[in-house]
């Protein structure tokens, strides 16, 4: 090993007690030097900093209520006008359903009253052709009876023969 110079001693200085009274004076100048900077410049600053963001959040938080009551407002707003254009659009429904049904009832009146006089129309030709046809029936049961008597007897019948024999029928 080599020999150590005189004068030099071994080991950390900072655990040598001789060294601790000037370590001990540079700290605390050291210490009271960063804690006047701390203290003056550093700490106002972020006070400052802090009151700022503090100012600005309470400013925002009180514009957000603002505009959610707002919101709230508006949308309380929205939903009554809503509701009345409902009911509007309701009441316009049933209006426009009732004419509706009003129209469609005419319509239904006007076409059973005409179909009620093509019915009565009808009827009434239907009555004439059977009075025409029970006045030539007569006629018809006439000859039917004469060309009956004819080919039955081969001779024919008169006119008033067949005139008695319907009468006595009905």
């Amino acid at each position: 090993m080599p020999a150590e110079p005189q004068g030099a001693s071994t080991g950390l200085p900072q655990f040598q007690f001789e060294w601790w009274a000037g370590e001990i004076f540079w700290l605390i100048i050291i210490f009271g030097a960063l804690f006047l900077v701390f203290w003056r410049i550093v700490v106002p600053r972020v006070g400052g900093t802090i009151a700022l963001r503090e100012d600005k959040i309470s400013g925002d938080i009180g514009d957000a209520r603002r505009l959610r009551d707002e919101a709230e407002a508006q949308a309380k707003t929205a939903a009554e006008e809503l509701a009345q254009a409902r009911a509007r659009a309701q009441k316009l429904a049933a209006d426009a359903k009732a004419a509706a049904n009003a129209v469609a009832a005419r319509r239904q009146a006007e076409e059973e009253a005409r179909l009620g006089q093509l019915m009565s129309d009808a009827e009434a030709r239907i009555n004439a052709a059977r009075a025409e046809a029970m006045t030539q029936v007569r006629g018809i049961a006439g000859d039917t009876a004469s060309a009956i008597v004819q080919r039955l007897t081969g001779g024919e019948a008169s006119p008033a023969e067949v005139e008695r024999a319907l009468a006595s029928l009905g």
